[in-house]
């Protein structure tokens, strides 16, 4: 850890010296948080009908990261984390989960990037946030860091109909294949984003196209998939004070598949996706809360497995060599509830029941999970 740390020291600090006149507290920004987790979980069923253990974890997080602006156009970022490397969906560490007796803890430089903005145009290259607009991490998970190039653009509008509107688009390698470009693993999108009556409902279509992703992540894929996903998202502000809403996420995934052998045919025409939302309340600053109920049906292509959220069960690629989960082929429900200790310490609590929708052996897999999180920044 401390060595990536003098890293991180190493690449900021000569940049400090560039004008006596500007002070480092302007120019150098250093940020983090801490994440401690209760997660048990219980009722989850394998596909041949047996029960995983019941379990209860110990988990925490933390994340490290700094920015340099050089001016208000150019910015660079890095930022570390913990987490198993082989693990991108989830930086959460378990206490006493193998690290020998009191050892050293993985640690994995998760941004580093630079940015540009000129006005109402933005762009980053290197590895960085998802830079579409979203809603929960159904389809992708915040954990996940693509690499590659990404441009954002934004215009306000004098038009009573629309606020503002703004188009989002990348391409980011998933994995390099030792040849041309058209040859990698890799992830393309446009999405358009639209904000109406003083910004209390917002539209954001977008298309996403995955070339030749493995059916298994990590190396150990038997055939590759390309998905052309059309998605359809939106919310509404219904409500002020207390601010309530409701978010809607539909995907399409347009390929067809009816002809590959290497899915199960009862697989092949699986391609849709739903996620429905209500939540009531906020969580900016001191004494704000927020409650959320969360219905999702997402089909087994409906979205990357892997690139997706993990938290909703226990189903993975362990098996398969393969520490990523696979959450697709699923319906469930999650309610979370939340509220603010302070501006920078924020408490949770969600609960998550699900069941598969195609099984791949004689049952269903199910399962349930409630995790009680305690997240600070600093």
């Amino acid at each position: 850890m401390w060595r990536l740390l003098g890293i991180l020291l190493f690449v900021f600090i000569p940049f400090t010296t560039v004008a006596q006149n500007d002070s480092i507290t302007k120019k150098l920004l250093f940020t983090g948080d801490f994440r401690f987790r209760v997660e048990p979980d219980w009722d989850s069923r394998k596909s041949d009908g047996s029960f995983r253990d019941n379990r209860t974890r110990l988990r925490y997080r933390l994340r490290f990261g700094a920015n340099y602006r050089f001016n208000p156009h150019l910015e660079l970022g890095v930022r570390l984390r913990t987490g198993l490397q082989g693990k991108q969906q989830d930086p959460q560490l378990t206490l006493g989960d193998g690290f020998n007796e009191g050892g050293t803890l993985p640690i994995g430089l998760e941004k580093a990037y630079a940015q540009f903005t000129i006005d109402w145009f933005s762009g980053w290259l290197g590895k960085n946030t998802f830079p579409f607009q979203k809603q929960n991490e159904l389809f992708w998970s915040d954990n996940v860091y693509p690499d590659g190039i990404a441009a954002q653009a934004r215009w306000s509008s004098a038009s009573s109909w629309i606020d503002s509107f703004g188009v989002n688009t990348g391409y980011f390698i998933i994995a390099f294949n030792n040849g041309p470009l058209s040859d990698d693993s890799y992830f393309q999108g446009i999405q358009l984003v639209s904000e109406h009556s003083n910004n209390q409902i917002t539209f954001f279509p977008g298309f996403y196209y995955f070339n030749a992703l493995p059916n298994i992540p990590d190396g150990n894929g038997t055939f590759t998939l390309d998905y052309s996903i059309l998605h359809m998202g939106g919310s509404i502000e219904v409500w002020k004070d207390p601010e309530i809403g409701v978010e809607l996420d539909w995907y399409q995934n347009l390929q067809d598949y009816t002809k590959n052998d290497s899915i199960a045919a009862n697989l092949r025409d699986q391609r849709q996706g739903l996620v429905a939302s209500l939540r009531v309340g906020h969580l900016k600053k001191k004494k704000d809360w927020k409650f959320r109920l969360t219905y999702t049906r997402l089909e087994r292509f409906s979205a990357v497995d892997y690139l997706a959220q993990n938290d909703w069960a226990r189903w993975d690629y362990s098996s398969q060599g393969s520490l990523d989960g696979r959450l697709t082929n699923y319906k469930g429900f999650e309610a979370m509830i939340g509220y603010m200790i302070s501006d920078n310490i924020k408490v949770s609590s969600r609960y998550f029941i699900v069941e598969q929708l195609i099984p791949f052996g004689p049952f269903n897999e199910s399962g349930q999970r409630i995790r009680f999180d305690i997240d600070i920044g600093f």
